[in-house]
């Protein structure tokens, strides 16, 4: 009982020592900018787009004589609220790349793989399960575009996303 008791004691003086330090910093400009600095640094590093590998695998297949195949290719333009069921669409394009990959034993198979792998992952982790607005169409209402101008709608979206 007493190792708590002065564990209580010692994390108390802790505090107390980091408190008065804090309102030290804010009383003068190098604080406040320091404080600044702490708080936005680490988001701006962490917080870098969490669709940049999918873009760098974009980048490596956008090339590809391999990948012949027509895709339901969502707009670009699409409303805000409608982002996620685009993105879903484009992922599930990828798939398709993927099986078509398979069969003809494309050079960029892995790149492909890895596109649909990190961004199921990533859709996954956002509102994937979210009630998407009514005016958002299905994938299949989009017009079937080649494989070029997928990859650059696809681009395009994910470069807005990552803004």
């Amino acid at each position: 009982q007493k190792t708590h008791l002065k564990s209580i004691c010692l994390q108390y003086q802790l505090y107390l020592l980091l408190n008065s330090h804090f309102f030290c910093l804010l009383r003068n400009e190098k604080g406040l900018f320091t404080i600044f600095l702490c708080a936005y640094v680490p988001k701006t590093a962490a917080g870098h787009c969490k669709w940049a590998e999918v873009l760098k695998d974009l980048e490596q297949i956008k090339t590809s004589k391999d990948i012949d195949v027509s895709l339901y290719t969502a707009n670009t333009d699409e409303d805000k609220e409608c982002q996620i069921p685009v993105m879903r669409c484009f992922f599930l394009e990828m798939k398709v790349v993927v099986h078509e990959c398979r069969i003809k034993n494309c050079s960029k198979t892995q790149d492909v793989l890895n596109i649909w792998k990190n961004g199921k992952a990533s859709l996954e982790n956002s509102k994937l399960n979210s009630t998407t607005s009514v005016k958002c169409k299905e994938c299949e209402e989009y017009e079937e575009k080649d494989f070029t101008e997928f990859i650059q709608s696809f681009v395009k979206v994910i470069q807005r996303e990552c803004k």
